[in-house]
């Protein structure tokens, strides 16, 4: 891996931003698809995985394909964790409206702080500690409590299922500072494949195989969410890596949260209240400021994994 860049490449920063638009239309196509949500995690992480195997072979450069085992074991606990996230992240987006149950996924910055406080012996500086209070202020706002109490049972699940995925996705981050640095590609195939194995029991003991309707349609979006939001989409990120800065890939990953909150407004005709707006502010400018002292990391500490989104 090249050492980080001393100024951004604009062909990088074009594919880093056109990887960050796919990421955020997922809540959208989640919400076409009329399969179970562990369904759609099993053939995400299958054929995001599949796609990105011959990039692994070109990219190998003389070493390994797969990490020691130690560090491959972690990746597989690492996957499998992911699976995991995904299936509550889209039964999130079932129970509550995509801009809510992506700002409630992004609590996840403040999870990882909390968690790297207590399992990593991390300071807890007054700037992470006013992030964390920021977002979680933020959450209160963007749940409805402040304006009319405790939301519906169905708005509830999917608040709480969208904090759970965050968690979730906090303890991946934690679990990946354990990891020692490895091959990207090989990181994120491993992880993928995980993800759709861990589903894969679950689906056969629930019967989740059985009774769906393989319309051409539906399988047009599957191979779309595999394929455009998985393979494509960390194919793009992965090359953008050596011509970015860190600091910048921090913060262009926020074009994410913030295109699925204006595509869930304007293609889903989902609505936010002044004060939903000023929490989804708080959430996201919380996670972007606990960003901006990044600045010594290499560019492999920064590599988004699967479970991001």
């Amino acid at each position: 891996m090249k050492h980080e860049a001393d100024k951004n490449n604009p062909g990088s920063l074009l594919m880093l931003t056109l990887s960050m638009l796919i990421f955020g239309t997922i809540g959208i196509f989640r919400r076409m698809l009329p399969l179970d949500s562990a369904l759609i995690a099993f053939f995400r992480g299958l054929v995001g995985s599949v796609f990105l195997l011959p990039l692994l072979w070109k990219n190998r450069r003389n070493k390994p394909l797969l990490p020691d085992k130690k560090t491959a074991g972690k990746l597989m606990l690492s996957g499998a964790l992911i699976g995991v996230n995904w299936l509550l992240l889209f039964e999130a987006y079932n129970h509550t409206s995509v801009s809510v149950a992506t700002l409630c996924y992004y609590m996840a910055p403040t999870f990882v702080i909390l968690g790297a406080s207590v399992f990593f012996r991390e300071a807890m500086t007054l700037k992470k500690a006013l992030c964390a209070v920021g977002a979680l202020a933020g959450m209160a706002l963007v749940s409805g409590v402040v304006e009319s109490g405790l939301p519906g049972k169905g708005e509830l699940k999917g608040i709480l299922l969208g904090l759970g995925a965050a968690g979730i996705y906090a303890a991946v981050v934690l679990l990946n500072k354990t990891v020692n640095k490895t091959d990207p590609y090989a990181k994120t195939v491993i992880q993928l494949a995980c993800a759709a194995a861990v589903m894969l029991p679950y689906l056969l003991a629930t019967g989740g195989f059985s009774g769906v309707q393989w319309t051409a349609g539906t399988v047009g979006l599957l191979l779309l969410v595999g394929v455009l939001h998985t393979g494509v989409s960390y194919a793009l990120y992965f090359a953008s890596m050596e011509g970015l800065r860190t600091q910048t890939v921090a913060l262009f990953s926020y074009i994410d949260p913030v295109a699925a909150l204006i595509l869930s407004a304007l293609v889903l005709r989902e609505s936010m209240s002044w004060l939903g707006f000023l929490g989804a502010i708080l959430i996201l400018g919380s996670a972007v400021i606990g960003e901006l002292p990044q600045k010594q990391r290499s560019t492999t500490d920064g590599i988004r994994t699967p479970g991001r989104r």
